[in-house]
């Protein structure tokens, strides 16, 4: 089978199918209908899991087997794979998500809850830190710090970490000033940035700065989490983050914020040209 194996790995990310189960549905689909053995020798995959993958394939609504013997089996359209791929997905998401609303205020989440608070008596100050790596992983951690803001939210970014970081954090950061939490967002303000930056000046005090070329974020002056590439010269999967919880560190760092704070232009007061 001439496939390319950057295409089969685009695929598999795609879809979610594992190495095997992509090589047999593009074997099936190049032929349309064939038999377990067949697909095998086109394949590459052992006979002894091209049944359980076509098993799976057919689960999964890629394939449909065909009555007869020979058994065989027939590709479906991939259009109607798409669809059929989407139906599935949203509705694993929808039952995941139903049973992880179910858990609050359940005796599994009290225990494990109880383990976590027993588990963070021994924990060092300075084992509370940590590496992140992906921008994704990076939004996520920074949503769960935000959440859990109860005086300030200070937030230090560039033009377009702007964008993204509103995009991404925009409902957590509205929940934290209905809370009653002072928010700062510093960054770069440009015609690229002015209409989002508009629109949270409704919830935070946004100022353009144009001096510090940083990313860091800052929770109550306790907990940090400070970007340590330019976002201009990677890309989003290799983003690295630190994140550190230490009122020390973070409160000092807050404190040098204040005074860049200061000389920096309120929005009211930007002209973008």
């Amino acid at each position: 089978m001439i496939v390319k194996e950057e295409f089969l790995s685009r695929l598999r990310k795609i879809f979610g199918l594992n190495l095997y189960e992509v090589r047999v549905w593009a074997a099936l689909l190049s032929r349309g209908v064939s038999t377990a053995g067949e697909l095998s020798d086109i394949s590459g995959v052992p006979r002894s899991r091209t049944y359980d993958i076509l098993e799976s394939l057919e689960k999964k609504g890629f394939i449909v087997m065909k009555l007869g013997k020979p058994i065989k089996f027939i590709a479906l359209k991939p259009t109607e794979v798409v669809e059929r791929v989407k139906r599935n997905v949203a509705r694993d998401a929808h039952q995941t998500s139903k049973r992880l609303d179910e858990l609050k205020g359940t005796e599994v989440l009290n225990e494990l809850s109880t383990l976590f608070t027993q588990g963070v008596k021994y924990i060092e100050p300075t084992d509370l830190s940590g590496a992140l790596r992906g921008r994704h992983n990076l939004y996520n951690h920074l949503d769960m710090m935000i959440r859990g803001a109860e005086k300030t939210l200070t937030i230090v970014t560039t033009a377009d970490g702007l964008n993204r970081k509103i995009e991404s954090l925009k409902p957590t950061i509205e929940k934290a000033k209905k809370r009653g939490v002072k928010i700062k967002i510093a960054a770069p303000i440009t015609p690229k940035n002015i209409k989002i930056a508009k629109e949270i000046n409704r919830f935070a005090e946004v100022r353009s700065e144009n001096i510090i070329k940083s990313r860091f974020v800052v929770i109550d002056g306790k907990e940090l989490m400070f970007m340590v590439l330019n976002d201009e010269e990677v890309h989003p999967t290799y983003d690295v983050g630190v994140w550190v919880n230490t009122e020390f560190f973070a409160g000092a760092l807050e404190q040098l914020f204040e005074f860049a704070w200061q000389k920096m232009k309120p929005l009211s007061k930007v002209r973008i040209k």
